[in-house]
């Protein structure tokens, strides 16, 4: 069910509007992208991540599982490697300068003897862009989406301070937003053809606009693999606050129709193509259930307990990311019934 399918009038009176959010609150809901400059050149931490080899010259770096914290230093999206006979790109960055270093180091040693070309960034959130300085500072290229790249530059500040305060500025040090040195859009080639192998860039929704601004996704018809960035979280909640719904299913629509094997998703582990289906059934879910609670006058502040998904329960995050998305929705669904019954503008 679709915000714009919301019709029934709510029984009871409006709520009065407290936003959830605050820093720490974008810090966990891994919506902020950050911005500051420290000073200096910290050393990388020697705790690099684990690949794990998905296909002949893919590999998955996955990260934590569970809410941003100290004990898993926010380090919680996946990355990728793609390596061709050209040369290497890298997906993603991570949450700080200290697990990009990490990051680039584990790259270079899986892509030996090919150069590390380039760092895409699919979207924006803060566990997957801020380790781009480290690409930066070593000559790495580092490429996005346009609009991508206009929504990291409208968050900066307020995110980096929370994450200060979550993680402590040594964890920190030398973590900062850094300005992209390419724009890609769907159907560039200068990817594929950088590395040597036939990837297609992909992005859907009106100026991209899908699960968030200028998400986009690698697939590799050669293997069947899909590097799904922000599109795909598996076993876990994603996060709607900067999602279009109509884009988001036409992106799904349009996954349906690849030759998937297996997806790297954004967060969790490496998933089959059911996945699609599976993210598809959350966001209707989520939705109706919303649209439900609007109709029967259920007042904001009682949304996120009574919008129970038992389906999804056992989901990563659903105690806190789910909750959030409840309140997003149940107030895209009341905006748009508010215009539906505005009296119309007299001209």
């Amino acid at each position: 069910m679709s915000a714009g399918r919301v019709s029934p009038r709510p029984t009871g009176g409006l709520a009065r509007r407290v936003w959830l959010g605050g820093a720490l609150a974008a810090v966990a809901a891994g919506t902020g992208v950050l911005a500051g400059c420290a000073a200096g050149a910290p050393r990388a931490s020697g705790s690099g991540p684990v690949a794990q080899a998905v296909a002949p010259g893919l590999w998955m770096l996955p990260g934590a599982r569970g809410e941003p914290d100290a004990a898993n230093r926010a380090r919680t999206g996946n990355a990728a490697l793609w390596v061709g006979p050209r040369g290497a790109l890298m997906v993603d960055a991570g949450v700080s300068w200290r697990q990009g270093r990490d990051l680039l180091e584990a790259a270079r040693r899986l892509a030996a003897p090919q150069p590390l070309r380039l760092l895409l960034l699919t979207h924006v959130r803060q566990d997957f862009v801020l380790g781009a300085a480290a690409f930066q500072e070593a000559g790495v290229p580092v490429w996005m989406h346009p609009a991508a790249a206009r929504l990291m530059r409208s968050r900066c500040e307020g995110c980096l301070r929370a994450l200060q305060r979550l993680l402590g500025p040594e964890e920190m040090q030398g973590t900062r937003v850094v300005q992209p040195d390419g724009l890609v859009e769907p159907g560039d080639a200068r990817l594929a053809e950088a590395i040597g192998r036939p990837l297609q860039l992909l992005a859907w929704g009106r100026e991209g606009h899908s699960s968030g601004p200028g998400d986009l996704a690698l697939f590799d018809p050669d293997s069947g693999s899909l590097v799904a960035g922000g599109l795909l979280d598996a076993d876990q909640v994603p996060d709607v606050q900067d999602a279009d719904f109509a884009g988001w299913r036409s992106a799904l629509a349009a996954l349906r129709s690849l030759p998937i094997r297996r997806i790297l998703p954004g967060h969790g582990p490496l998933a089959d193509a059911g996945l699609v289906d599976r993210v598809a059934a959350y966001l209707d879910a989520l939705e109706a259930r919303t649209a439900e609670l609007l109709a029967q006058g259920v007042p904001l502040s009682e949304v996120a307990d009574a919008c129970e998904l038992p389906a999804f329960a056992h989901w990563d995050q659903y105690d806190s990311i789910h909750r959030r998305n409840a309140s997003v929705v149940y107030l895209r669904h009341e905006r748009e019934w508010l215009r539906r019954a505005a009296p119309p503008n007299p001209s």
